[in-house]
This record gives structure tokens, C-alpha cells and sequence, in this order.
């Protein structure tokens, strides 16, 4: 142990015991029970507590006030755990009479401190710290201990119950672990002593007909599942699987709603992974007895478990289908199509109910559509959806919802009713509705899709966040459409469906809802990022107005739609302005011109989002080679450098640097030296050009002030970033180390500028505002003096010191002294020791 830490801790303990203080910040108590954590961790022997003999001092002060502060009295009791938590200091402990003061009979536990709840999750986590050895294994078991941990399970305070559970989980899996050296069988006395009395309470809390002590029992069995994949825990589900069971028909305990999650973790334990094994017969009673809203998560989890027996796995999907089957089925008398399944595993009167209800129709179809949606996000499912099937049923929901469906059955009536204008339904069919155009099987229904969504599209009823949700599941599936692989007959109805899209966005870009055009938007921006290579979507697009209404919103009043609006019309570029064949329409498109609307709301535009975004079209334009087209790419990346490294908003100077990466990068692998041995070098370039020539071509840029003065930024990821890109430069010129070691042995005559430039960048952030228009020595715009300070600036040093994060301050021993002075509520004479 530190001296430090010998002198703090005596006074530190006197300032928590003392009895005419307030109570202490509980963030503050957790960093110092941290603090006494990494203590013991360094010092593991008793020694801890001979040496320090105010530990236990401390322990006594506390337990002899007549009236403990109660967070000082919660935190006691988990700093004795952490003390012991080591054997030997568990029995220093023990032979000074402190632990049964503390976790005993005649501690807190019969006073009236034990109503704080405070106190009771203190105890709990003091005695599941301490719990590491066989000594206080035998502690909890005599001194009664187990007993205040079986009645903790049902404390009032949900964080004392749900710690009380776990520590079971612990002291019996250690128990369990720790002392037996033979396989375990169902006879009691195979069975260590502390695992006996956990198992019997867990079997009479089943047998009982408490349903609070069944629901503690399930929920530590749950738990015990889920984390512990050992081989007696089969033993132990052999001895209550049929008192489970039996709760799956039981009327009088209603707690089928908690047994999904015990049969799925008990289902994926490696243990029960034979197909033939007990667990699923019981599983497939689940399924059955359980309604389709219990049922649920066990279906998806058996989806999602590859061991699954397929009869298993087909009954689970079978029961994530039945809503939608009855909703199919709902629709129309006689049936126009078939439903999705042929059987039903549950009683269907049971669903229909549940859809006939307001509340819990809804509820069942939102838990329905999330896991269907959860499933089809999965790369490989080992059971076979109806696409199709499924498809029909999305869309009918839809159209319930929209009212756009009158069915003639009685229950199809109801469910109408219920769905007429419901959000979240729509939503969530919406999510399904998009992510099922990734899979195969839907081709003939796609011209009634079309239908659906463009109703949607249309209604002024669609909300803007029913919409936005409509353009997703739209762009995903026009996608689709236009595939290549489409057949004949759906490319037929290609035309009208881009020309009727086109022309309901043209009504949305001029919505009088800002959220409306913002999604709006975002939609053709997708759009063109996917379908820009598509000649019909770019005919259809430019005989539009979509691209004339897209750029009067690059002066929309709200800083969103700005932002989104130069998004649309960076991406709109790639098809007016730097296709290889731009289809030409009039003289509506020019890129002067839109090159300097661009860089003058870069400029001028009081709010970020526009700004941030006009910088990062401009990087994508650049990486896709686009700029050379506009003028020279060198005046083009200096002009966006002059006007980003004024900028007040940090993303707007990282994405400008983010800029700068790229240029130099691609100026690099077309006119030097690849940065990676194997990078592929341009047919063009046949040698390497002078670095010098290279270093000019980064100065007529203005890039190194730029560099320069961002690695001072006083915001972090500026300064990094700035970094990075200095530590690739120096890395190309300097490839070999001891080339700019020798570099920084000369002296040559803009030395005296370079010194000071190290000088300022080693003030990081306090040196901000440096200049970079070479008044102090330095020219920026000067290729050989941009050699030298390449050369000679220790970008290692200058990149440890920016990444250090303030967790280096938070953490440092200064800080945490500080902390600890003032969780104490110490006096002057406190700081005089500890400094």
C-alpha cells in the first residue's frame, strides 16, 4: 500500500463514523467503496487489516452509534464484505466478533435501520461480496443468515428482492461447485448442506399455494438457468419440471406469464440440448396451454435456437402466425385466399377473443409484427415463412388501419373497428412490410402492394411518422422492383409506379409540415443513392419536378429540411451533374450554380445541421471523384478549408478535416508513393513525384494551417483527428524512423520557427488561437519548411497527449484524494495529512 493510502485511510474512516455528520453522496461512497475494492485487490492478505487496525475501528465506531446514518451504515456493511471477501481477513473478522454484528442476528436486522431499504441492499450485497469461501458458506448457514436471504426475495424495494435472488443463485452455484467432488444425484444428501436448504425452499415455494412464493421460486430458477450451464442444474430440473408443468394448466396460481422465459433459458443450456431430451415435452405443452401473448417470447427464442427439434420449431412459428392467420382470415367470407396455416396450435377461439378486444388487439398484433420483424432480420432461419402468405396479411392489417377495407365476417368487422387510424399497428406492419422485400416468394402480389403503400402516400390521414415509416418500406420494395431480375410483367408497371411515387413526393416536398418534407426528403436521397444506375428511375426522376422542388428547399425556414434538402441535392448531382451521360432536360441544371449554393450556405448558414451536411456532400462528391469535374480539385478543397476552419461548430471543422484525409489520401496513391505496399498503383503513374512536388500540391491547398492549428483545437475529436492525418503525412515522408531522427539533428534555417511551433502545439487546447500566416517563422504555404516541421514535430508524443481522456484527470490519485475529502466532509487539518 501506498503511503498515501496509509494516511488517508485513518482519517477518511474517522470522518465516516463521525456521528455529527450529514449523510454522505451515494456516487460519492460508490468511487471510494471502488477505491477500497482496488485496495484490497493489491493487498489480498490479512495484513490489510493489521496494518490498518482504523478498518475495523471504523466498523466498531459504526455499529456503536445508537442511531447510524443510513447510507454510512449501507456502506459499512458492503465494506466489510470486500474486507471479507479474503479467507483469512474473513476470519480476523470473525475472531474480532464483527461479522454476526453485522450480518447476524444481532445486527441491523432487528432494528429499526432495517426498514430502510438502504440498509437491507447493503446487507444483501455485503454478504454476496463476502461469499467467495467455504468459512462463509458455513456462516450463512449457522448463523441464520440463509433464512433473512429466503425473505428478501419478496422485499417491497424490487432492487433488495431482485439482489436477493441473485445471491441465491450464487451461494448455491458455488455451494455446489465448491464442495462436491462426486456427480449429484436426486437423494438430499449427495447434496451440500447451504444447496440443501436452497433446493428445499425452492420445492416447498412451488408446492405451496403462495403465488408470491411461486413467482420468487420462477424467477430464481430463471435466473439460475439463464447464467449457470453446469450438469446437476439437469438434476435439479428433474426433480421440479412436473411442478412447472403442472402451472401451465393451473387456474389458482396464475404464473403461466413467467414460465416462457424459464422453459426458453432451460432450452438453450447446452445440458437439454438433446433432441430427445425431457425439456421438450414441456415445451410443447407451453406452447399449447400458453395464449399467444405469453407464448411469444418462447416461440422466437426456439426460432432462434439452431438445436431446436424442427417439429418444435415449426409448432413455435406456427403460434408467432396464428394473429396473422386469423387476421387473413377475418378479412373476407368465403376466403379469397387460403390462410397462412392449416391447423392452429391454440384454442382459436382464445385469439379471436384477444382480437375482439380494443386493448389487448392491439398489444398482440404490435408483440406479433416486433418478433415476425426480429425473425426476418435474421440471415438464416431453419424454418420456411409463407412470404406471400404473410405478405397478403400485412397488407390487409393496412388496410384496416386506413379503413380501406370493408370485410364481411362479423370478427373482420370488429378488428376494423379497432385498427381504424391505429399508429402503432401501422407502424409496426410498416417495419414487417420492409423488412420482408428482401426475401423471394412476393413477386404477384407486388402491383397490390404498390396499391396499399401509394394509399398510404396519398391520405392526408397518414401521420408524419406513419409516412416516413411508408417511404422506408417504399424505397425498400421500388428497389426490389427494379431489380434486374424482375420478371417482364412486373417491369411493365414500372413506369406508372415511379410516375405515380414521383408525383405524391412532389405534393409532399411542398407540405406545410416540416416533418413531412424532411422525410420526403430522405426518401429520394435513398432513392438515388439505390436506383441512380436505373435508366427508367432517372428518366422519371428529371421529367419531374422533385429536383426543381428539391433545391428551393435548400431555403426551407427550418434547419432540418436545409440540411436533408443539401443531402437530396448533393445526391441529385450525381445524376444532373456527374453522370457519364446526364440525360439533358432544358437548362434547369448547372453546377456552377449549385456548386455555389452548396458553399455559400457552408458560409453563411446560422444553424449546424445545414452546414455539417454541405461539408459532407462535398466529401462524398470528393471521394467519388466528382470534383474534378467542377474545377481544379485543389482550389476546390482549399476554398472548403478557408471557410470550415473558422467554423463555431466542432463537427463542422471534424468533417471538413474528414475532408482533408481523403484528398490527401487519394493525392498520395495517384501521385505518390502508395501508402500500402500492396495498394494498386494507377496505369498512369509510373514513378513516384518529388515529395516536395507532393508537399507543394498539399500547400497550394492550405492544408498544413489548417492541420496545425486543429491538432490546438480545444475540442478532442477535432484534435484527433488532426493528428491522425499529420501521423500518415509524417509516415509517407518519413517511412523509415531514423530518417526524421536525423532530420531533427539539424539545424537548418527555419529551425528557430519549428521549435516554436513545438512549443505552442505542446499547449494542446491553451494555444488555440495560435497564427498560421507565418508570423512567427513559420510559413504554412512553404513545401520545405512543411518538410521540416514534418520531420521534426513528435506527432507520437503530441497523439498520446490529445487522446488522454478526462477519466486521465478523474482518475488520477490527485483527483480521487480530492473526491474522497470531500465525501467525507473533512476538515482543513484532514487535507494537511493526506497531502
Amino acid at each position: 500500500m501506498t503511503r498515501e493510502c496509509g494516511l488517508l485511510l485513518p482519517r477518511v474512516c474517522a470522518a465516516l463514523a463521525d456521528p455529527r455528520r450529514p449523510g454522505s453522496d451515494d456516487t460519492c461512497l460508490e468511487k471510494l467503496l471502488d477505491w477500497f475494492r482496488s485496495l484490497t485487490a493489491f493487498d489480498p492478505s490479512v495484513e490489510l487489516l493489521q496494518n490498518n487496525p482504523c478498518l475495523t475501528e471504523f466498523i466498531t465506531s459504526v455499529l456503536a452509534l445508537p442511531e447510524p446514518n443510513p447510507s454510512i451504515l449501507s456502506f459499512t456493511l458492503r465494506l466489510a464484505g470486500i474486507l471479507a471477501a479474503s479467507e483469512s481477513r474473513f476470519q480476523h473478522l470473525q475472531q474480532e466478533k464483527l461479522l454476526a454484528r453485522l450480518f447476524g442476528t444481532d445486527g441491523p436486522l432487528n432494528s429499526a435501520l432495517w426498514e430502510d431499504a438502504s440498509v437491507r441492499s447493503g446487507w444483501v450485497k455485503g454478504v454476496h461480496r463476502m461469499v467467495q469461501h467455504q468459512p462463509a458458506l458455513h456462516f450463512l448457514c449457522n448463523g441464520g443468515v440463509i433464512d433473512v436471504i429466503f425473505s428478501l426475495q419478496g422485499d417491497p424495494s424490487l432492487f433488495v428482492a431482485s439482489a436477493a435472488s441473485k445471491l441465491l443463485v450464487h451461494v448455491l452455484t458455488f455451494s455446489v461447485e465448491s464442495e462436491t467432488t462426486k456427480s449429484l444425484t436426486t437423494k438430499d444428501c449427495d447434496w451440500p448442506v447451504c444447496a440443501q436448504m436452497i433446493i428445499k425452499h425452492i420445492e416447498d415455494s412451488l408446492q405451496s399455494r403462495s403465488a408470491s412464493h411461486i413467482k420468487q421460486s420462477l424467477k430464481l430458477l430463471t435466473s439460475l438457468f439463464g447464467s449457470c450451464r453446469a450438469m446437476w442444474t439437469a438434476v435439479l430440473w428433474s426433480g421440479v419440471a412436473k411442478q412447472v408443468e403442472s402451472f401451465l394448466t393451473e387456474e389458482t396460481v396464475q404464473v403461466q406469464h413467467m414460465l416462457a422465459n424459464l422453459l426458453l433459458n432451460v432450452a438453450w443450456s447446452p445440458v437439454f440440448c438433446d433432441t430427445e431430451g425431457s425439456i421438450w415435452p414441456i415445451v410443447t405443452s407451453a406452447l399449447e396451454h400458453l395464449t399467444p401473448v405469453q407464448a411469444g417470447p418462447l416461440a422466437v427464442g426456439l426460432l432462434r435456437f439452431y438445436k431446436c427439434p424442427q417439429d418444435v420449431r415449426i409448432q413455435a412459428l406456427t403460434v408467432l402466425l396464428q394473429p396473422m392467420d386469423c387476421i387473413l382470415r377475418a378479412a373476407s367470407q368465403p376466403l379469397e385466399h387460403a390462410g397462412l396455416l392449416d391447423e392452429s396450435v391454440s384454442d382459436p377461439t382464445t385469439l379471436e377473443s384477444l382480437l375482439s378486444s380494443k386493448s389487448s388487439c392491439v398489444s398482440l398484433l404490435c408483440q406479433t409484427l416486433a418478433r415476425l420483424e426480429e425473425l426476418l432480420s435474421l440471415a438464416r432461419l431453419r424454418v420456411d415463412l409463407p412470404h406471400a402468405s404473410l405478405l397478403r396479411s400485412l397488407m390487409t392489417i393496412l388496410q384496416f388501419c386506413n379503413g380501406f377495407l370493408s370485410p364481411a365476417s362479423p370478427l373482420g368487422r370488429t378488428i376494423s373497428r379497432i385498427l381504424i387510424n391505429c399508429f402503432r399497428v401501422q407502424r409496426s406492419a410498416l417495419d414487417v412490410l420492409a423488412a420482408l422485400s428482401e426475401r423471394k416468394g412476393c413477386d404477384t402480389l407486388m402491383e397490390s402492394l404498390f396499391d396499399v403503400l401509394l394509399a398510404y402516400l396519398e391520405s392526408p390521414n397518414t401521420s408524419p411518422t406513419v409516412l416516413k415509416k411508408t417511404f422506408q418500406a417504399t424505397s425498400k420494395w421500388l428497389v426490389h422492383l427494379l431489380e434486374p431480375s424482375c420478371s417482364n410483367s412486373q417491369q411493365q408497371h414500372t413506369e406508372k409506379i415511379l410516375r405515380d411515387v414521383f408525383l405524391v413526393l412532389q405534393k409532399h416536398l411542398c407540405s406545410p409540415c416540416w416533418e413531412v418534407r424532411d422525410s420526403s426528403l430522405e426518401f429520394l436521397t435513398v432513392l438515388i443513392d439505390c436506383l441512380k444506375d436505373r435508366d427508367e428511375f432517372r428518366q422519371s426522376l428529371l421529367s419531374s419536378a422533385v429536383p426543381r422542388l428539391t433545391e428551393n428547399l435548400l431555403e426551407d425556414p427550418e434547419s432540418y429540411v436545409r440540411a436533408s434538402a443539401v443531402t437530396a441535392v448533393g445526391h441529385l448531382a450525381f445524376i444532373t451533374h456527374f453522370a457519364p451521360e446526364s440525360p439533358v432536360v432544358g437548362n434547369q441544371y448547372n453546377k456552377e450554380s449549385t456548386v455555389a449554393k452548396l458553399q455559400e450556405i457552408l458560409s453563411m448558414d446560422t444553424e449546424g445541421f445545414p452546414r455539417r451536411a454541405v461539408i459532407s456532400i462535398f466529401t462524398k462528391w470528393l471521394t467519388q471523384g466528382c470534383t474534378a469535374q467542377l474545377e481544379d480539385t485543389v482550389q476546390f478543397v482549399s476554398r472548403v478549408i478557408q471557410t470550415v476552419e473558422h467554423d463555431l461548430d466542432w463537427e463542422v471543422r471534424l468533417r471538413g478535416l474528414e475532408l482533408v484525409d481523403v484528398f490527401c489520401s487519394q493525392t498520395i496513391c495517384q501521385l505518390g508513393r502508395p501508402q500500402c505496399p500492396y495498394a494498386p498503383v494507377p496505369s498512369e503513374v509510373t514513378s513516384s513525384i518529388h515529395p516536395l512536388e507532393l508537399l507543394q500540391i498539399f500547400c497550394r491547398a492550405k492544408l498544413f494551417g489548417f492541420l496545425f492549428r486543429s491538432l490546438c483545437d480545444c475540442d478532442k475529436p477535432v484534435a484527433q483527428k488532426a493528428c491522425d492525418i499529420l501521423l500518415v503525412l509524417e509516415g509517407h515522408f518519413y517511412p523509415i524512423r531514423h530518417l526524421k531522427e536525423s532530420q531533427q539533428t539539424a539545424d537548418p534555417a527555419g529551425g528557430q520557427g519549428i521549435a516554436w511551433l513545438q512549443r505552442t502545439l505542446r499547449q494542446g487546447s491553451l494555444a488555440q488561437n495560435f497564427p498560421t500566416d507565418g508570423g512567427n517563422g513559420v510559413d504554412f504555404q512553404d513545401p520545405e519548411s512543411m518538410m521540416l516541421a514534418l520531420g521534426t514535430v513528435d506527432f507520437i508524443e503530441i497523439h498520446d497527449e490529445v487522446n488522454k481522456s478526462s477519466a486521465h484527470v478523474e482518475e488520477s490519485p490527485q483527483s480521487l484524494l480530492q473526491d474522497i475529502l470531500a465525501t467525507v466532509g473533512t476538515i482543513e487539518e484532514n487535507e494537511v495529512d493526506c497531502y
